[in-house]
């Protein structure tokens, strides 16, 4: 062999372990970024599903305070429900009769999420809030079929996507506000002292006619905001 050829002999091998590190490193560089995403994901579906933020003008300008046992009133900025797992369709009708009143904090049933917290006005003066429950993600479509309940002090109203066929409003509910916004609502004249009471349960309701197996398999991620105005 002469030295011309053992000289191009062994480029071709650098050559050939050159791209073979390239490539492992790619590799490498996939793969962490894979593990990386895979647990962003599982952060963002697994940390709860349904949350309450307080917009903190409301906390420091207004001294309202969000917190889930009227007894203990441990207050916090965000409070976050118990997720559920899984969730099939059920009626209205096979829901408790005393999901507003029977406890506080998360109290989840067969499938259904049922969350109760306080609102309370610790500062000098009157305030108007807003309420709104948002949509933050779906898959497979299954807003169809799903049913928003706010009780506000007792009083419920349940919230539905329009009908896909008639586009009305489902019977006994109130419409979405918007493609993204379930509830958007006002609580006027907050007096210094007061406290509101907020349940809201979420589920799938089975005698809607949007209710199909094509919805099977599908998640939804919402999250309440109390905030001081109303942006359009």
């Amino acid at each position: 062999m002469t030295k011309f050829e053992f000289t191009t002999t062994s480029k071709k091998i650098y050559n050939r372990d050159l791209r073979i590190r390239i490539i492992r490193l790619a590799l490498l560089i996939l793969l962490i970024f894979l593990i990386l995403l895979y647990f962003i994901l599982s952060i963002i579906y697994r940390a709860g599903r349904f949350t309450v933020i307080l917009d903190r003008n409301l906390v420091w300008e207004k001294g309202i305070v969000i917190y889930e046992n009227l007894a203990e009133k441990v207050v916090s900025k965000q409070l976050s429900a118990e997720p559920v797992e899984s969730m099939d369709n059920i009626s209205i009708n096979w829901l408790p009769d005393n999901l507003d009143t029977e406890a506080e904090g998360s109290h989840n049933g067969d499938n259904y999420i049922a969350y109760t917290y306080y609102i309370e006005n610790e500062g000098k003066e009157a305030v108007n809030y807003w309420y709104k429950v948002l949509i933050d993600d779906v898959i497979l479509n299954v807003d169809e079929a799903i049913r928003v309940i706010v009780y506000l002090n007792g009083e419920p109203t349940t919230y539905a996507k329009l009908n896909g066929f008639t586009e009305e409003p489902e019977k006994d509910t109130k419409a979405f506000y918007s493609s993204d916004t379930v509830v958007y609502e006002s609580r006027q004249n907050f007096q210094p002292g007061d406290i509101d009471k907020f349940t809201v349960v979420i589920f799938i309701e089975g005698d809607d006619p949007d209710c199909t197996n094509a919805l099977i398999g599908g998640e939804m991620k919402m999250h309440m905001e109390i905030t001081e105005e109303h942006i359009d």
